[in-house]
């Protein structure tokens, strides 16, 4: 597995892998949600972070991270790859290749809470809405000892 830089044209394919993701992981979201975050993602959120995917040895992506201000903004994994050490490598590379010591998870993703936890991050708080004022509480982690 490459971790390598994403390069505008590639956008396309990351919507698609964090749409299957999110359908896969976030099940408290509703559709009228989902839809309406997309354009966001393609057209704002993915300019706005530092962006790395994971691509296999015939160059297909397979997951990516986006890092901004040290913070963790997204990571996903194409919901067939989970559970591959794809998601580990993109946050150890977010961690030792461009400083992230933070991440916010949605308090209705146990799975993301569980993988934080597993490399090392640890809750310091919580929000009771996301960043789009939703009623989506985020626990807002850092890593121990940070």
């Amino acid at each position: 597995m490459n971790i390598e830089s994403v390069k505008r044209t590639e956008y396309p394919k990351l919507l698609e892998i964090w749409e299957a993701s999110v359908r896969a992981t976030h099940d408290f979201l509703s559709e009228d949600d989902l839809q309406a975050l997309k354009p966001l993602i393609l057209e704002q959120y993915f300019d706005a972070v530092n962006l790395t995917c994971a691509k296999t040895s015939t160059g297909e992506i397979v997951g990516f991270c986006g890092v901004h201000d040290g913070n963790i903004e997204m990571l996903f994994i194409a919901p067939e790859m989970r559970g591959q050490g794809i998601g580990a490598l993109l946050a150890a590379h977010a961690i030792t290749s461009q400083g992230a010591t933070k991440v916010d998870v949605n308090e209705q993703n146990p799975q993301a809470l569980g993988f934080y936890q597993r490399i090392g991050f640890v809750v310091t708080g919580r929000s009771p809405t996301d960043g789009q004022g939703k009623s989506y509480p985020l626990l807002h982690m850092a890593l121990q000892g940070i």
